[in-house]
């Protein structure tokens, strides 16, 4: 299967079927500079509803919607309730984090997680090949918070999205090299995309950095 970076918390996986996957898309806004999304997706995931997150009507297709547990097109998905911040959702509501198998590869989207997870949650999240992880901090966890959720689920893959880019300057988060810092296993694949199968996945924690593409 393969993982394109769109952009901010928007993903395009591909299933080796053929199935696409389009995570989180945004909308365009004025401090958020990224490009439309052009893609057609056969699914849309939604960990919440912010303009960031849930800009359904950009991706084409007539995808299927996913926001809580179920079996779309042959993919198995588990929504885990979290917070998008760390009082429960009372400052900025309630997140899901989006758990998908995609051709056997175990992928964890965050969304807009705002908190460490608690052990229930550990234990809903369960095992994790790839990890989707914000690490920009202020509307999210930030880096620090980031690498011991990734610790938490024993993630074997972590890449990084939600952190500021040239394109996202102008929004009060850090930019990834502050999740970087000290990390050993780091690639930056120069792309935006990368492709995995399970046989072939580290033994973790590797820490992938994909470029945006929009």
């Amino acid at each position: 299967m393969k993982i394109k970076y769109l952009a901010h918390s928007s993903f395009l996986i591909t299933a080796d079927d053929g199935t696409r996957i389009i995570t989180d898309p945004y909308a365009p806004e004025k401090d958020f500079k990224y490009a439309p999304i052009d893609e057609a997706a056969d699914i849309v995931t939604v960990s919440h509803d912010h303009f960031d997150h849930n800009n359904i009507a950009a991706v084409k297709g007539n995808p299927q919607v996913v926001r809580e547990s179920g079996t779309v097109k042959g993919i198995t998905f588990k929504a885990v309730p979290t917070a998008h911040d760390d009082k429960n959702g009372s400052e900025r509501g309630k997140n899901n984090v989006m758990c998908m198998v995609v051709s056997g590869v175990r992928i964890v989207h965050l969304g807009d997680l705002g908190h460490f997870l608690t052990d229930n949650q550990v234990t809903e999240i369960h095992k994790v090949h790839v990890l989707l992880v914000p690490v920009g901090g202020f509307f999210t966890i930030d880096a620090a918070t980031a690498t011991e959720v990734a610790e938490q689920v024993r993630a074997r893959v972590i890449i990084p999205m939600h952190y500021k880019t040239d394109k996202s300057a102008d929004m009060p988060i850090e930019g990834v090299d502050a999740f970087l810092k000290n990390k050993d296993d780091v690639v930056k694949v120069g792309g935006s995309e990368i492709e995995f199968a399970v046989p072939t996945l580290p033994a973790g924690p590797q820490f992938v950095v994909l470029d945006p593409s929009l």
